[in-house]
């Protein structure tokens, strides 16, 4: 977290809410940026954007004026539980055949044929 980000917060933020993660989401009530209220998050731990929920994302971006109600956050039955992005990092995941997965690629199984000009 930038140090300057700190002082700005203790100075001028206002704390709306946090969220499962433990991320802290604040406003300035006087400051505005492109005639727009300021929001921000600090993020607990890693700063990782994946981690803000969606009824915060919709609020840090001016999407709705207030956070979702902790009733309509609750997660549907069909959705998954959050996973960071492990992208770039040694628990990145890579699809079959992938060369840094040790497989091999499936030959095309003959039921592709390319187009040709009549």
């Amino acid at each position: 977290m930038h140090i300057g980000t700190l002082f700005y917060t203790w100075l001028r933020g206002k704390l709306v809410g946090t969220d499962s993660f433990g991320n802290r989401y604040y406003t300035a009530p006087k400051s505005s940026l492109h005639g727009q209220q300021r929001r921000w998050v600090l993020y607990r731990g890693l700063s990782e954007a994946s981690k803000v929920p969606p009824e915060w994302h919709a609020w840090l971006h001016h999407t709705t004026d207030k956070p979702l109600t902790e009733r309509a956050a609750q997660p549907r039955l069909w959705q998954k539980p959050h996973r960071l992005n492990l992208t770039g990092t040694t628990g990145a995941t890579f699809p079959r055949g992938h060369a840094r997965s040790g497989g091999q690629r499936q030959h095309t199984g003959g039921d592709y044929s390319a187009w040709r000009p009549e």
